[in-house]
């Protein structure tokens, strides 16, 4: 049997409290949708257009995050513990930075008098896709790394002194060893990117049908301004239902689940 552990049963009230503290607020959220029109709300124009643009610009940054954090997160994992430990803080800061940061310095480095002003970015969609991938990035490499990191690299080591070639090891045996990670991590990466308001609204803007994603929406909705409350209301409804839909993948490609 599974030990169950010897917490101090008074620990339980607090511990009940902050999961009340959590659940909640979401359920108030949930009791403020209006059902009878919940599908209308959904399918208006509005909310279909901030709703394609979150999700197409979200899989956009999810790939560019794949493409370039992989091969990051594999550097951390098999650099020397004191290198590994400066790459891994510098990837994290983007989680401890307020996201309106994030949005100032990619103005700074894409902005008309920016080192990379040239290129004309922001107000663009192609600024929401950077700005998702600057805040979104850090969970995809974190999560890798530390598969990466747990499968260490003892297969690896008997695959080369078989002949394998380094990509074919990359290939055969690192990348399907993480495989579960790679999962979890390209899931985080989307859910934060298609949630992601703070850096987006300052790099990009809020322009309809251009550079407002759901959050934006819902932003926009609750300041009197767009689509309604009543759509607000299903956006945030949605995202609920998203990340919780995240969470349940995650959960289900995590080693030992179930067991």
């Amino acid at each position: 049997m599974r030990a169950a552990g010897y917490i101090p049963r008074w620990l339980i009230v607090p511990a009940v409290l902050g999961l009340l503290f959590l659940l909640v607020p979401l359920t108030a959220l949930i009791a403020r949708v209006e059902w009878a029109t919940l599908w209308s709300d959904v399918t208006s124009e509005a909310a279909l257009s901030a709703l394609a643009l979150s999700l197409g610009t979200g899989a956009a940054a999810t790939a560019v995050c794949a493409v370039v954090g992989i091969p990051l997160a594999l550097l951390i994992a098999r650099s020397p513990a004191r290198t590994a430990a400066l790459l891994r803080a510098v990837v994290t800061v983007p989680l401890v930075l307020p996201p309106m940061v994030g949005g100032v310095a990619l103005l700074y480095l894409f902005g008309r008098n920016g080192w990379f002003g040239f290129l004309a970015l922001p107000f663009t969609t192609t600024a929401v896709v950077l700005a998702q991938v600057f805040v979104a990035l850090p969970f995809l490499v974190l999560a890798v790394e530390g598969a990466l990191r747990s499968t260490g690299v003892e297969f690896e080591r008997a695959a080369a002194s078989l002949g394998a070639s380094r990509a074919t090891i990359l290939r055969r045996v690192t990348l399907p060893l993480a495989a579960p990670g790679i999962v979890a991590g390209v899931v985080l990466c989307f859910a934060r990117a298609i949630g992601e308001f703070g850096a987006t609204a300052l790099f990009a803007g809020n322009r309809p049908g251009v550079t407002q994603t759901m959050p934006l929406a819902i932003y926009t909705a609750f300041n009197g301004a767009g689509v309604s409350q009543g759509t607000a209301v299903a956006l945030s409804l949605l995202l609920l239902i998203t990340a919780v839909a995240v969470l349940l993948l995650v959960r289900g490609w995590r080693p030992g689940v179930g067991r």
